[in-house]
Order: C-alpha cells, then sequence, then structure tokens
C-alpha cells in the first residue's frame, strides 16, 4: 500500500470521496428546510400578485395559499370541466377567464354541479351576468392537459389551464397565470367547491436525507474499492512468491 501506485490510486479515491461528500452535504442541506412557512399561513388570504407571477410555477409551501383578486370575466369564456369530485361525490366544475388586468388572466373554477345541464345552465347565466368580478379562493397547480375522447374532443377531464386557455378567446399577447384560482364561494346557483386546507408539511425531506446517506456510502465504498484492490494485489504476489519458493525446493 506504500507504492507509489496505491499511493496514487488512494489520492484519487480521496477526490472521489471528497466530491460523494460534497453532494451529501448539498442533498442535507435541501432537505432541510430552515424557514418554514408558519403554521397556517396558507389561510391568510393575500393579495394574488403578492404570491405568484403570471407565467410562473407556484412554489410548493404556496400550494393551497388563499388569495383575493378582482377582474372582469370575458363572455364565452365559461367552460366546464368533468370528473370533478365535492365531498367523494362526482361532477361538473364551471370555470371562467377572469381578467385581472388589461392582458393578464388567470383561470377560476367558480363552483360544482353534480351534472352537465346544471353546469351548462350556470354557465349561460354566467354568460349574461354582472361582468365584475371580487374573487377569493385557493391557488392550485395546474394539472396538465389530458386527450378528450374520440366522440367528444372538447371535453376536459381535468383543471389544465392550458387547456382552457386554448378555447378562450382574445388570448393574443395574452398573459395568462399558470396555476389556477378555485373559488371559495360559488354563483349561479353552483354548489360551493370543497378545498380544504392543505396539510402542514415537514420541514424534513426524507428523501433528500436518504439521497445524501446514499453518497456518504458511495464515499465510504470509494476507500474499500482501493483496500480491495491493494489487498488482491498483495495477495496475488504472495501466492506467486509461494509458487516461485516452491518451484525452487523442488528443484
Amino acid at each position: 500500500m506504500l507504492r507509489g501506485r496505491w499511493i496514487g490510486m488512494l489520492v484519487m479515491c480521496l477526490v472521489v470521496a471528497g466530491v460523494f461528500a460534497w453532494l451529501g452535504q448539498w442533498q442535507l442541506e435541501r432537505a432541510i428546510d430552515t424557514d418554514p412557512p408558519p403554521a397556517g399561513a396558507t389561510e391568510q388570504v393575500r393579495p394574488l400578485t403578492d404570491v405568484v407571477e403570471p407565467g410562473a410555477y407556484l412554489p410548493e409551501p404556496l400550494v393551497g395559499q388563499k388569495v383575493e383578486t378582482s377582474g372582469t370575466w370575458v363572455p364565452d369564456d365559461f367552460l366546464v370541466v368533468s370528473g370533478r369530485f365535492n365531498d367523494g361525490v362526482e361532477g361538473y366544475w364551471v370555470t371562467g377567464q377572469l381578467r385581472v388586468a388589461e392582458r393578464t388572466a388567470i383561470a377560476v373554477a367558480i363552483g360544482w354541479a353534480p351534472d352537465r345541464a346544471s353546469a351548462d345552465a350556470a354557465a349561460d347565466e354566467l354568460n349574461s351576468g354582472d361582468p365584475e368580478a371580487t374573487i377569493t379562493g385557493r391557488l392550485i397547480s395546474d394539472e396538465g392537459p389530458s386527450v378528450p375522447p374520440k366522440d367528444d374532443p372538447q371535453r376536459m377531464d381535468r383543471m389544465s389551464t392550458a387547456a382552457l386557455l386554448s378555447q378562450w378567446h382574445d388570448t393574443d399577447q395574452l398573459d395568462v397565470y399558470r396555476p389556477y384560482l378555485a373559488s371559495t364561494t360559488a354563483s349561479a346557483g353552483l354548489t360551493d367547491i370543497a378545498s380544504p386546507a392543505p396539510e402542514e408539511q415537514s420541514p424534513v425531506n426524507w428523501l433528500n436525507v436518504f439521497y445524501a446517506a446514499e453518497w456518504a456510502i458511495f464515499a465510504g465504498f470509494a476507500f474499500y474499492l482501493w483496500y480491495r484492490l491493494a489487498k488482491d494485489a498483495w495477495e496475488r504476489e504472495v501466492e506467486e512468491f509461494e509458487d516461485a519458493a516452491a518451484a525452487d525446493g523442488s528443484a
């Protein structure tokens, strides 16, 4: 092990182990949130513009945050999303495009209906109602679009801002919020959307802790590999020496 070759390999193992140790430390730093949001923070109603910007992804600690915003409904953009459960009962959401600024909009889930006929009737009522609105609700991350069935290409089964945007009117140069707003108070005869407060998250991310432990194991394995290779070389030399000694003795 004191030969130059094995000392060189030891130095290389030290470098590799150092990199693994740094990666483990980095994972540990990511695993512990040193500044978690205070308990009940999502229940404090905040202005929409203070929480997220148009086009930005909603940070995980802010999913479910209650916000308030005002704007104008865009006519004929009250669309129905199916497959929505309210207290375990499947039904429909009526959604709308709320213009919160001249060229900025957010998708709003206005309320729940038990059947498609009721949802369509509510959408018609909203089209003929007051366009001005002030909405309080929870910010929820976009669910992503899904492929509609062949017999109903306009049907939407997921609350996707991108899918809604494809059917909205007057969208040229429009800034759109990625998350949607689930209103806490329904209108047009709809039922309030069941939207309980999100569960308080642990400040420790155990997946990152697991990754940090893996990097520590990898660092230890680098030294074990050096030791195992050096020992195998030593044992091979001993065997060769013993074989040579036996050959000399028999001669």
